[in-house]
């Protein structure tokens, strides 16, 4: 498993509600590390790059609207096989299908309001990363339990 970083956005519904600390929490529990993180109001501009595979599509306004309606938590995610790791946690999409445990299945209230967005390849995560972080926002250091700890996904 090589090490990777994903983009995670705590959406505008988890902020409101507070759960910026218990979802870094959850994160953080399994082994991966914060690379990066800021809070933001997403411009219009770089909420349409990060969903433009869904551009025509019936949801696509209300998306956009959403994610620029108040603050978000931006974080690069790093770790062994962090891109999967994060969308287990994460759960399914649709809160629905999620899984009690998982971060949608506690939270989320409807597909929209689903508190967390993941990059879903190492493609998008660094088109992602890009469009959210300057290369000089992200850095590298070490967990004090990163030679001993191993993360599997579950």
């Amino acid at each position: 498993m090589e090490i990777e970083q994903t983009l995670v956005l705590i959406k505008p519904d988890g902020v409101q509600r507070g759960l910026v600390g218990e979802i870094i929490a959850r994160y953080e529990r399994r082994g991966l590390k914060i690379a990066a993180m800021k809070l933001l109001q997403l411009p219009r501009v770089a909420a349409e790059a990060l969903y433009d595979v869904h551009h025509g599509k019936s949801f696509y306004d209300v998306l956009i609207k959403f994610m620029t309606s108040a603050p978000i938590i931006a974080l690069a995610i790093e770790g062994r096989n962090a891109i999967e790791l994060v969308r287990i946690l994460n759960g399914e999409t649709d809160p629905k299908k999620s899984q009690p445990g998982s971060i949608r299945g506690d939270f989320s209230v409807d597909i929209t309001h689903n508190v967390v967005h993941a990059s879903d390849s190492r493609r998008s995560a660094q088109r992602e990363l890009d469009i959210v972080f300057a290369s000089d926002e992200r850095y590298e250091y070490n967990r004090a339990d990163e030679g001993t700890l191993h993360v599997k996904a579950m």
